[in-house]
């Protein structure tokens, strides 16, 4: 069985289709999540699920060791990013190097990198006038949204009123579609 940690900042919701899905998963275990912020639906649904939690501050993402540690304590194969908006530090990227994998609310590259993310993301696809976006799911490296790409879905906006109505699109797309990648990428790991 491989073991998995969810690390997120906000309402969880991607975290929570994770969640719902490898449930009942025998070959993958969500054993952790991880958060930024005391006071979010990620750290609920940790308590809901009877995972550990930890909350890392930003002395502790600068000064690893501590997050280090609790990744090697709780024996973590696999890091998935749900919404997790800090950047990973380095010698955690490079010690699980095709291990860490994100999902972005754009068809990458395009709307990309520092600062693009959530709401950020949908304002800049809206306004652009583009008709179609979509989620990407890429393996992480040291920069924001660089990785190489896994997967990547595509649906029409051109109907979309607002960045908001964007943002519903999208996020109905990402629980459809992130839980499945996430378990072929990690079977495609083991084999």
């Amino acid at each position: 069985m491989k073991k998995v940690a969810i690390f997120g900042s906000g309402r969880g919701s991607n975290a929570l289709s994770l969640l719902e899905y490898f449930d009942e998963n025998p070959d993958v275990e969500v054993s952790l999540i991880v958060s930024n912020k005391k006071d979010t639906g990620i750290l609920q649904h940790a308590y809901d699920y009877n995972i550990p939690s930890f909350v890392v501050d930003k002395y502790a993402m600068e000064n690893e060791k501590r997050l280090s540690k609790v990744l090697q304590d709780e024996q973590i194969d696999y890091i998935v990013l749900a919404g997790f908006l800090w950047l990973i530090p380095e010698n955690i990227v490079k010690k699980y190097e095709g291990k860490i994998i994100n999902i972005h609310p754009s068809l990458l590259p395009d709307f990309g990198g520092h600062g693009m993310y959530g709401m950020n993301v949908h304002n800049a696809v809206f306004n652009s006038g583009n008709k179609i976006s979509g989620i990407s799911i890429h393996e992480v490296n040291q920069n924001y949204d660089d990785g190489a790409i896994i997967y990547q879905e595509e649906c029409e906006i051109s109907d979309c009123k607002s960045p908001q109505e964007v943002a519903a699109k999208i996020l109905e797309l990402e629980h459809k579609n992130y839980p499945l990648v996430v378990d072929n990428w990690i079977k495609s790991k083991m084999s």
